[in-house]
C-alpha cells in the first residue's frame, strides 16, 4: 500500500511540476522580460558570423511597463541568455512619462541564423545606475555619436575615447529615427579634434556608419569629411572619395526619409552599404588619416538634413552586422522583439506559469474540468484500492478459519477461539459476507425440516441466495469505475475542444489586429494546449489506474465464484449427514 501511494504522489508531482525555463538573476528585482535577438529566417534572415554586435531595444508602452521600474530607469539591467552574465548596455534616453526609452546593449558572440534570448530585468528601487556607455562599445570604436544632447550642447562620443566635438550641431530633432538626431541647414559642420585615437595609417581597416535623412538631393553634400576621404552623398546617390579611390552606389536615397548608410574598407576593397545591402564596391585603400574630422557637411559639400547614430571603428565590420545594424534600428525592425508579458520573481519564473496566464477565460475552464476530472478519477482510484486491499485481507483471514472448520460449518461467531481483530477482518471480507449468507439459509431450513436432508430445490435455492450476495458485492467492486472511464474517454475530447477553441480565438485575434508575428501567436497557441495537455493528465493515469483495478476485480470475481461452489457443496453434505440415522451393529445369532 505504501509503495501505491507513493507511485500515486509521484504520478501527480510530475503532472502539475512546473519546470523553470531559467534560474533567476538576482531576486532583488522584481521583474523581467525576454529580448529576443533574431537573426533567423524567422527575423532578420542573416546568415555567417556578426560577432560581439551593439543592439538597440526600444522600450515602449506597448512592451513595457515604466511604472513598474524606476523613473530614470536605473534599474534596468540586460543578462545573457545563461541568465547569469549581465551585459554592458547605457540607456539613450529615457522618458516615463511618455512612455519611451532607447537601450543599448552589447550582445556577444552573434551569429546568423539563431535566435538568442537575452533578459531585461527591472524593477529594483534600491539599484544604483546599471548604465555604462564606455563599456558598451568594444575597443574598435573609435567614436559613436548619438547625438542626443539638448540644443545648443556639445556632441558627446559615447566610447571611452572621449573624441567629443568641439561645437554643438545647428539643431537637435528631438523625434528621430532613433531619439534625437543633429540638425545641418546646409553650414555649420561639428567639429572633432585630431587625437591619437582617431589617427589612422594609411592601408588600415575601417568602418564608417549613420543614419542620414537628406532634406534636398542635389549637389554633393558630405555626411563625414577628414583629409582626403569625404563620405556623402552626391544627388543623392552614395559615394565615398578616399584620394586616388572612389565608390558611389547604384541608386539613389529618398529625400526626407531615414537610410541607413556604411563604408568599409577591408585594406584590398572599399564598399557602400544601403540599409545593411551592398550598393557598390571599388578596389582601393585607405589614405592616412589624423587631422580633424568633420560630421554635417565639409568645405564645398554642405550638408543639409540630419545625421543619427554615427560610428567610427578601426576594423572591417561584417556584413551581416551592418544589415543587423540597419534591421534592428530600423522602422521595420524583425531582428529584436521583447515579451509582451514581464515574468515575477515570486511567480517561479517559469514557461508554465507563463502560458498559464496566457489562458483565456474559457480554455481556463476547461483546463479546470480536466483538473477536477483528474482529482475525482485519483481519489477513486486510491479509494478503490484501499478498498481491495482490505477484501483481499479479509478474505485471507476468512479463509485460513474456514478451512480450520472442515465439515463443521457454524456461523463466524460461534468459531472457537476467533478473536475480535479476525471479526473486524471478516467483516470486510466478500467471502465472509458469502457464508453467512449460506449460513443464514441453511438455520432457515432446519428450522423448517429439522430431520430432513435439502432437496435439490433448497440447494438452488441456498445458491441463488449466495449468488444475489456475489451480485451485491460485485456492484460494490464496480462502484465509480465509470468515473474512470468517463475520464479515460472524456478528458482527452474535452481538453481538444478547448484547445481548437482556443487556436481559432489566436488566429481570430492576429487576423483582427493585422499583427503577424510569432510573439503574437505563439503565447496564444501554447495557452491552448495547455487544455489537451489537462485532457491527457486526467485520462492517462485514470487509464492505468482503471486496468489496474479491474483486474483485482476480476480475481476476486472469480474467487467468489469458485467459492459459492464449494460454500454451497459443503452446507449440502453438512445436512444430510446431520438427518443420517444413527448406525447400530446387528448381532450374530
Amino acid at each position: 500500500m505504501s509503495k501505491l501511494r507513493m507511485m500515486l504522489a509521484l504520478l501527480f508531482s510530475a503532472m502539475i511540476m512546473t519546470t523553470p525555463a531559467y534560474a533567476w538573476w538576482n531576486k532583488d528585482w522584481k521583474y523581467r522580460k525576454v529580448v529576443t535577438v533574431d537573426t533567423s529566417p524567422s527575423g532578420l534572415n542573416v546568415s555567417g558570423q556578426i560577432g560581439r554586435t551593439v543592439m538597440l531595444v526600444k522600450l515602449t508602452s506597448g512592451n513595457f511597463t515604466f511604472t513598474d521600474a524606476m523613473q530614470n530607469g536605473a534599474d534596468i539591467r540586460l543578462v545573457d541568455s545563461d541568465d547569469k552574465t549581465p551585459l554592458p548596455f547605457h540607456i539613450e534616453r529615457y522618458d516615463a512619462t511618455t512612455g519611451i526609452a532607447y537601450l543599448w546593449v552589447s550582445v556577444p558572440a552573434l551569429n546568423g541564423g539563431e535566435k538568442k534570448a537575452l533578459w531585461l530585468y527591472f524593477g529594483n528601487e534600491n539599484a544604483p545606475v546599471g548604465s555604462d556607455a564606455k563599456g558598451t562599445f568594444d575597443p574598435d570604436y573609435l567614436a559613436v555619436y548619438h547625438f542626443a544632447e539638448k540644443p545648443g550642447q556639445q556632441s558627446a562620443d559615447a566610447t571611452a575615447n572621449a573624441n567629443g566635438a568641439q561645437n554643438a550641431p545647428a539643431g537637435i530633432d528631438d523625434g528621430a529615427i532613433i531619439g534625437g538626431a543633429a540638425r545641418f541647414p546646409g553650414q555649420g559642420a561639428i567639429s572633432i579634434a585630431a587625437s591619437p585615437s582617431l589617427a589612422l595609417p594609411a592601408g588600415t581597416p575601417m568602418t564608417i556608419s549613420a543614419w542620414v535623412k537628406p532634406d534636398q538631393l542635389s549637389g554633393q553634400q558630405a555626411v563625414l569629411a577628414r583629409g582626403a576621404l569625404t563620405f556623402g552623398i552626391n544627388s543623392g546617390v552614395p559615394f565615398a572619395s578616399l584620394g586616388s579611390a572612389s565608390v558611389q552606389a547604384t541608386a539613389p536615397v529618398k529625400q526626407g526619409e531615414w537610410s541607413h548608410l556604411a563604408l568599409v574598407a577591408d585594406g584590398q576593397t572599399i564598399k557602400l552599404y544601403v540599409n545593411g545591402v551592398e550598393a557598390g564596391a571599388a578596389s582601393g585603400t585607405l589614405p592616412t588619416l589624423d587631422g580633424p574630422l568633420l560630421i554635417g557637411g565639409a568645405l564645398g559639400y554642405p550638408f543639409t538634413g540630419e545625421i543619427d547614430e554615427l560610428r567610427i571603428s578601426k576594423t572591417a565590420r561584417p556584413a551581416a552586422m551592418l544589415m543587423a545594424m540597419a534591421n534592428a534600428e530600423g522602422p521595420a525592425n524583425k531582428t529584436v522583439s521583447i515579451a509582451e508579458t514581464a515574468e515575477k520573481a515570486e511567480s517561479g519564473s517559469g514557461v508554465i506559469p507563463f502560458i498559464i496566464g496566457k489562458l483565456e477565460p474559457l480554455d481556463a475552464g476547461i483546463v479546470v474540468i480536466c483538473m477536477i476530472l483528474l482529482a475525482v478519477a485519483i481519489t477513486v482510484m486510491v479509494q478503490k484500492i484501499r478498498y481491495l486491499n482490505a477484501c483481499d485481507r479479509g478474505n485471507k483471514v476468512f479463509l485460513k478459519r474456514f478451512r480450520e472448520m472442515h465439515e463443521e460449518l457454524v456461523p463466524l461467531s460461534d468459531i472457537p477461539g476467533i478473536t475480535k481483530q479476525e471479526i473486524a477482518y471478516i467483516d470486510k471480507s466478500p467471502l465472509g459476507h458469502l457464508y453467512d449468507t449460506g449460513i443464514d439459509e441453511l438455520e432457515v431450513r432446519r428450522l423448517r425440516n429439522p430431520h430432513g436432508g435439502l432437496s435439490g430445490e433448497a440447494v438452488e435455492a441456498m445458491r441463488a441466495a449466495v449468488d444475489a450476495e456475489v451480485v451485491m458485492e460485485n456492484q460494490k467492486l464496480d462502484k465509480w469505475m465509470v468515473v474512470l472511464t468517463i475520464a479515460i474517454s472524456g478528458g482527452p475530447f474535452i481538453g481538444l475542444l478547448g484547445t481548437v477553441i482556443g487556436v481559432m480565438s489566436t488566429f481570430g485575434g492576429v487576423a483582427m489586429a493585422g499583427d503577424v508575428n510569432v510573439n503574437a501567436i505563439a503565447p496564444g497557441i501554447a495557452a491552448a494546449l495547455l487544455a489537451t495537455i489537462a485532457g491527457l493528465a486526467a485520462a492517462i493515469p485514470s487509464l492505468f489506474g482503471y486496468n489496474y483495478i479491474n483486474s483485482r476485480v476480476s480475481a476476486l470475481a472469480d474467487e467468489m465464484r469458485v467459492f459459492v461452489d464449494r460454500l454451497i457443496t459443503r452446507l449440502a453434505e453438512m445436512q444430510v449427514e446431520a438427518v443420517k440415522p444413527p448406525h447400530y451393529p446387528i448381532a450374530a445369532e
